[in-house]
């Protein structure tokens, strides 16, 4: 009777201490040991140690076992501190600079359990339809719960051309099991290309897309031959796409913001002492020639993603579209242990120019677009129109026109709405993209702006102040408007 009574409170306060409500740790006061405190704790470390080995029932691994007691102490630190294996720390290094095996996943523990930062484009994970937010249950039938982030990364990796199967929850949704094969995971940290509005006329204007999936050691340079392509193009402004980017080097993070910017500070960091401050700022030189720019972000931006939208936010060179950012504000380093392994450890929390920090809240966008799908509820062509007058005169220019439209057009019926969005063409796909469409409106719109005025920047303590000779001619004409009716009042009188 006792022992059973004894099982069921091993097995009870686990969960107790879970379910049960309380002060958070972080909210607790943190009290020091003295070094002969901090001398006899490390003796109790190691007097477990050996009593876990010789006791055991079975016989034990001695360097799991360190490496897990490393991995938890640095886990109770925060979700992005952990013990880098040798080979774990070798697949890091592999992994940023461009080149990896799995299933192209970015993750990170939240509460217990293995969530999904965002799927790197092109990728086992992005076909499959994985997104941002959601919740990894189960890695071939087995449960993640209290698994460090390397051994889930671990159970996931395999040899390429071998399968694997995730059990995913998303948001509001019934578990579903996917199956994924695994691949040589090439990131091509930069994609760059021309986009028009969906259904544009083939004089309309032209935007420059740059999508940037991660921040890694070649995405600056990347970056840079993108932008000279594109323009000699002559596009009329920029979409900077780093929705469900996960982020990377702080280095590249600057670096991309600096090619955008003249002047102003772009990220501060701040470490543990008061003085630990280091400012990052812009060396002059503007690549697009201050031509407008939208950032898209989304849940998915995070880290590196958020300090270049809240450094073009912040110093007004941006537009910032979509919806808020993960809300990853701090900063990580490698510190390499001598013998192959390494530490991964937050070191600092990073601050945008304005003095924001991001930890926890994220990048809130300028205007909020939500991924939405629109339904066309008014006729391209009004049935009540100049056309519709008896005897109207003919357009002789819209016969060629609508010849022209009419060879365009596909032989799709409207039910191919409900195809798979992840089989669509690329052209397709930035159709139905909501966010994309509306970043190129807003881009449009700017570029006209900016041609038609000249825009004084603004400073903390002045207005916006506009200025253009389209202006000063309209204020003319109105005086002299109001002179007119003035002297023909006079006259009736």
């Amino acid at each position: 009777m006792l022992k059973k009574v004894c099982l069921l409170m091993a097995v009870l306060m686990p969960m107790m201490a879970v379910a049960a409500p309380g002060k958070n740790k972080k909210d607790e006061p943190i009290v020091h040991l003295t070094d002969a405190q901090i001398y006899d704790e490390l003796k109790k470390l190691a007097l477990v140690f050996e009593t876990a080995r010789d006791e055991f029932v079975e016989e034990v691994d001695e360097k799991k076992m360190l490496e897990a007691a490393m991995n938890g102490m640095l886990a109770e630190l925060d979700p992005h501190s952990s013990y880098l294996s040798a080979d774990d720390f070798k697949e890091f290094n592999d992994k940023s600079h461009g080149e990896f095996g799995g299933l192209g996943i970015q993750i990170t523990s939240d509460r217990g359990a293995v969530r999904v930062i965002s799927p790197i484009d092109d990728t086992p994970a992005a076909k499959a339809g994985i997104k941002a937010g959601d919740y990894i249950t189960h890695i071939d039938g087995e449960q993640v719960f209290d698994l460090t982030l390397n051994q889930a990364v671990k159970k996931m990796k395999g040899r390429p051309g071998t399968k694997v199967k995730l059990t995913i929850v998303s948001d509001g949704a019934e578990p579903r099991d996917i199956t994924l094969k695994r691949d040589i995971i090439k990131v091509k940290s930069v994609k760059y290309k021309e986009l028009q509005i969906a259904d544009a006329e083939e004089d309309a204007p032209r935007v420059g897309y740059v999508r940037i999936s991660d921040f890694g050691a070649t995405t600056t340079r990347d970056l840079h031959d993108a932008l000279k392509a594109l323009e000699k193009k002559d596009v009329v402004g920029y979409i900077i796409d780093v929705r469900n980017n996960p982020g990377g080097y702080l280095t590249a993070a600057i670096e991309v913001s600096d090619a955008f910017l003249e002047s102003g500070e772009i990220v501060s960091t701040r470490g543990k002492a008061k003085t630990d401050i280091e400012r990052a700022f812009a060396k002059p030189g503007d690549m697009i020639n201050g031509k407008p720019i939208v950032v898209l972000i989304n849940h998915g931006s995070a880290s590196a993603s958020e300090i270049v939208a809240g450094a073009l936010q912040d110093n007004h060179r941006a537009i910032v579209m979509g919806s808020q950012s993960f809300g990853k504000g701090s900063v990580q380093q490698q510190k390499p242990l001598g013998d192959g392994t390494a530490i991964h450890i937050t070191i600092a929390r990073y601050y945008t120019p304005s003095g924001r920090s991001i930890q926890n809240e994220g990048i809130t966008p300028d205007v909020e677009v939500l991924q939405s799908k629109v339904e066309v509820i008014e006729k391209k062509e009004s049935t009540y129109s100049e056309a519709s007058f008896k005897n109207s005169l003919k357009n002789d220019a819209a016969k060629k026109k609508n010849k022209d439209k009419d060879s365009k057009k596909s032989d799709k019926d409207d039910d191919d709405e409900e195809e798979d969005f992840l089989n669509l063409s690329d052209e397709e796909k930035d159709a139905r993209d909501y966010q994309l469409q509306r970043g190129i409106d807003m881009v449009i719109a700017m570029a006209r702006v900016r041609d038609g005025m000249t825009f004084v920047p603004a400073t903390p303590d002045d207005a916006p102040a506009v200025a253009s000779d389209d202006a000063e001619k309209a204020d003319a004409d109105k005086k002299s408007d109001t002179d007119k009716d003035t002297k023909s009042e006079n006259k009736k009188k």
